[in-house]
């Protein structure tokens, strides 16, 4: 029997439907953005908004606006109730690293590696 909704709709039925976010090529270090995503793992969300809004790191609005777009896509796409919702996996993947010189003694160079990641926040329904 087929379903007039989209593919997505019907997951919703499955215990423990999970929907995921990825801010890609975030411009900090994925050892950085590691260390704030460890807090969360596991927390329910309001709880992870309210470790991510008081944590004093520059990787923590970067990881809140991740999580921020992971609960509107299980809201919007599954209809999902949020006040069910945890963090079930959480992760900041390397991306490309852009590579600069600066000037050092005696005409020679050094390298400067500006690292870069991707964070993935996937909520689940308890």
């Amino acid at each position: 029997m087929a379903s007039n909704l989209p593919a997505g709709r019907d997951a919703r039925r499955d215990e423990g439907a999970s929907v995921r976010a990825v801010a890609k090529y975030v411009r900090i270090s994925p050892r950085k953005a590691k260390i704030v995503i460890d807090l969360i793992r596991g927390k329910s969300v309001d709880q992870a908004i309210a470790i991510l809004t008081f944590t004093p790191k520059a990787a923590s609005p970067l990881v809140l606006k991740a999580l921020n777009s992971a609960i509107a896509n299980a809201e919007n796409n599954l209809e999902l109730n949020r006040g069910d919702l945890y963090v079930q996996r959480a992760f900041a993947d390397p991306g490309p690293t852009m590579k600069r010189f600066v000037a050092r003694s005696r005409g020679s160079a050094s390298p400067i590696l500006k690292r870069t990641c991707h964070i993935t926040v996937v909520v689940a329904e308890k």
